[in-house]
């Protein structure tokens, strides 16, 4: 089992939802974790509520994934605060949900340029540092990335786009002992597309069950890359169990 103590991670989109419950999760582990957000209020939010929580250390950063710079800068203050990147989660997304004749350019393009360039652009950006400390890149897509439904056009294209560019990048770059995996999630208790979580969300995939998957991961044997997982509520409404 890896030791994470003062392990370093990069969190987008890790002020809420699954992003804030990898943070925690990592931070119980003794990691360094910096966490992104559109806005630097949220992220300073985060960290105070993170810093409450676990052992290791965390760092607020504003940062949008739909511009390359902005990753770059970002992985950039990781670099000058910790001198080393073990591990980037790419997390941060939306959903914009239409039948096709109302989907607009604009949430077609913010959708892409989000979900599915962001990623890009997030590994890109860390790609040198990760080679260095032979790290690992996580992406969270969705099992909308192999399932589709209707109105959900831009959403099924940007995780499809997530789940077979982060493939191919793992068959890229694992030469090189950076190892890639895509978390592929269904149903989850976050705030994404304007939901409240409440007692009625108690059957979904919870935040806290994400991180402790990036810790498994984290810790497992790096001879060993689980390139793909699916993850899914165990009793949905409806199951009959």
């Amino acid at each position: 089992m890896q030791n994470l103590t003062n392990k370093t991670a990069l969190i987008t989109g890790g002020s809420k939802g699954i992003g804030y419950g990898i943070a925690a999760a990592l931070m119980a582990q003794g990691m360094r974790v910096a966490i992104t957000s559109r806005t630097q209020a949220s992220a300073d939010q985060a960290v105070q509520e993170l810093s409450k929580l676990g052992t290791g250390e965390a760092l607020a950063l504003e940062a949008d994934v739909r511009d390359f710079d902005s990753q770059q800068q970002a992985i950039n203050k990781v670099l000058d605060k910790w001198g080393q990147l073990d591990l980037l989660v790419a997390n941060a997304g939306i959903g914009h949900f239409a039948s096709i004749e109302d989907l607009t350019l604009d949430q077609w393009h913010e959708t892409i340029d989000t979900n599915l360039t962001g990623v890009f652009y997030s590994i890109k950006a860390g790609l040198e540092s990760l080679k260095k400390s032979k790290g690992y890149f996580i992406s969270i897509s969705s099992l909308a990335g192999t399932n589709f439904f209707a109105n959900g056009s831009a959403y099924n294209a940007s995780k499809f786009g997530v789940t077979g560019f982060s493939q191919a990048a793992m068959l890229d770059i694992r030469k090189y002992g950076v190892r890639v995996t895509t978390i592929m999630p269904g149903s989850v208790s976050t705030y994404f597309n304007d939901h409240q979580p409440s007692d009625k969300d108690a059957w979904k995939i919870q935040i806290e069950d994400l991180g402790q998957m990036v810790v498994d991961l984290m810790q497992m044997n790096p001879r060993t890359l689980p390139s793909k997982v699916e993850v899914r509520p165990t009793t949905p409404p409806g199951s009959g169990a």
